[in-house]
């Protein structure tokens, strides 16, 4: 009877670990983080954190972009938000590399409010995005060397950050002087908490992936939908219109682009952190657009 009784669970343990889904469950140690310098912009070493899954096969894993938020004067792919959500994404299947990029109000007495002048702004977004592209360059031309399948190419970040990947991504035309230059990156779905672009005008056919996007509707620093940046008044330096979540949602509405949108009502930027509690949603809505091909158009009113 003992006898019996052995093999019935360890047959049931079998059919649990054959029942669970790669990018879904959690099936893979980590390995250690490895530590890439992917450009040297004066002076300053700009790297990736790259956390990799163990696997006992050579199937290529998919790739997860991060670059994490600051005002573009503070941050750090060492944090620990980010570093927690690396590891369990890894331990998903997929590779996830944390970016450092170059900090370019860093030490600056207007920081990046509303006394610094739009035209900088710009500029720093612009800046930003660049370096972002460049990760995702470095690690498209050392895919084999890591392992990674180039064609699934996921991208995200958080507040500065995703301000920084969301314009690279949807305002290529807008934001960089010669977008040609990475026209051979092609990116399967964006992450966004908190961010917001220059102009969803220039968010098209051609430049619509799918996007999963968190943002609180009372946002004091990153515009909802469409708004000053920071809500400066029109008599100040800074005084720039972006549009932000909402906007961007209704426009992948439009170009019949996948989304999911978690609006957050009442809150503010503090939803730019790591949104932990609704990652499951997160992962299972990239493993039906990305890997299934299947279409999702959902907002989430929290």
């Amino acid at each position: 009877m003992k006898k019996i009784l052995f093999y019935c669970i360890a047959f049931l343990t079998l059919q649990s670990i054959a029942a669970q889904e790669k990018y879904i469950d959690s099936l893979y140690k980590v390995g250690p983080v490895q530590t890439e310098i992917y450009s040297t912009k004066n002076g300053e070493d700009l790297i990736i954190d790259l956390y990799q899954p163990q696997k006992a096969n050579s199937e290529k894993t998919p790739l997860i972009i991060f670059m994490h938020g600051g005002g573009f004067s503070g941050g750090s792919p060492k944090n620990p938000q980010e570093i927690k959500f690396a590891n369990i994404a890894a331990a998903k299947g997929y590779s996830v590399g944390l970016i450092s990029y170059r900090l370019i109000r860093k030490g600056k007495e207007t920081g990046f409010g509303c006394d610094f002048d739009a035209a900088g702004k710009i500029k720093t977004f612009q800046l930003a995005a660049e370096d972002f592209m460049d990760a995702a360059k470095f690690m498209k031309n050392n895919s084999d060397k890591f392992n990674i399948d180039a064609e699934k190419i996921i991208v995200g970040g958080s507040s500065a950050g995703a301000e920084a990947v969301l314009n690279a991504v949807y305002n290529p035309d807008l934001i960089f002087e010669d977008s040609e230059k990475y026209s051979d990156i092609k990116f399967s779905a964006v992450i966004s908490l908190a961010g917001a672009i220059v102009d969803v005008r220039y968010l098209n056919e051609g430049n619509a992936i799918p996007g999963l996007f968190f943002h609180g509707t009372a946002d004091n620093l990153v515009p909802y939908a469409t708004a000053p940046h920071h809500y400066c008044e029109n008599s100040k330096p800074g005084y720039i219109i972006l549009d932000g979540s909402k906007t961007i949602v209704e426009k992948l509405d439009k170009l019949k682009t996948s989304y999911l949108f978690y609006s957050f009502q009442d809150a503010r930027h503090e939803i730019s952190g790591m949104p932990f509690k609704h990652l499951p949603q997160v992962f299972d809505f990239l493993n039906e657009v990305v890997f299934n091909n299947n279409k999702i158009q959902t907002t989430i009113y929290k």
